[in-house]
C-alpha cells in the first residue's frame, strides 16, 4: 500500500510541471486571441479601455 502511495506522488511530482507550462501557454495565448479581436472591433487599449471612434474629415 505504502509503495503505490509513493509510485503515485512520484507521478504527480513529476507530470506537475508539464501542466503548469501548457496552462501558461493556453492563457496567453487566449489573452492574444481576445486582444486582436478587440482591435478589430475598434478598441483599444488605454487606460480605460475604449473603442476608437471612427475619424471622418470634414471638407
Amino acid at each position: 500500500m505504502k509503495e503505490k502511495q509513493i509510485l503515485s506522488m512520484i507521478a504527480f511530482l513529476m507530470i506537475l510541471p508539464l501542466l503548469s507550462g501548457c496552462w501558461t501557454l493556453v492563457a496567453a495565448g487566449a489573452g492574444a486571441y481576445g486582444g486582436y479581436k478587440m482591435k478589430e472591433n475598434g478598441y483599444t487599449l488605454q487606460n480605460p479601455v475604449t473603442k476608437e471612434k471612427s475619424r471622418k474629415s470634414s471638407q
